[in-house]
């Protein structure tokens, strides 16, 4: 085997490891199911380039639309969203932030910051730069790849389903 080949192969291990370490990492650094699942709501919210729907979380998150609305309504109870009228179809409703709900993703990403500084505090500075720099270029490469991956026709299935 030459030296090419061992040195793909040894790539292909450690890039079949990124996964299962993603899921652990997310698994084992928030303050539990219930804040992991808010979190991912308010986010997709937040980040969304325009109106989110009920039908566009569940979208967003891989989850049929009876689960997104049930972390929807319990969102909605505790103050962190609201139900708006779209301001591009009045028939539509969509879904916004509240004051509140800015908060707590404020507080979620304090507690994931200090979380990430507890767990890499033996790194290099550098070290800690370059991780975080990568991290971030990694799931915004993510998202671009994921809208493209959705074919013309269940684009327009989903722009319905959003409706």
């Amino acid at each position: 085997m030459s030296s090419s080949s061992t040195s793909r192969e040894a790539g292909k291990s450690l890039f079949d490891q990124v996964g299962p370490a993603l899921s652990r990492l997310r698994r084992r650094t928030s303050g539990g199911r219930r804040d992991l699942t808010r979190n991912l709501v308010l986010n997709v919210v937040a980040d969304a380039p325009g109106e989110m729907t009920v039908g566009g979380i569940a979208a967003e998150m891989g989850v049929t639309q009876p689960v997104a609305s049930r972390t929807i309504a319990a969102c909605i109870t505790d103050g962190l969203l609201r139900r708006a009228v779209s301001q591009a179809d009045g028939r539509r409703t969509v879904l916004e932030l509240t004051q509140a709900g800015k908060a707590e993703r404020r507080r979620f990403a304090s507690e994931q910051r200090e979380t990430f500084e507890q767990i890499t505090a033996a790194w290099e500075p550098a070290e800690r730069t370059q991780f975080a720099q990568f991290l971030i270029r990694y799931s915004q490469d993510a998202s671009a790849w994921s809208a493209r991956q959705i074919p013309r026709s269940e684009g327009d299935a989903h722009t319905r389903a959003q409706g």
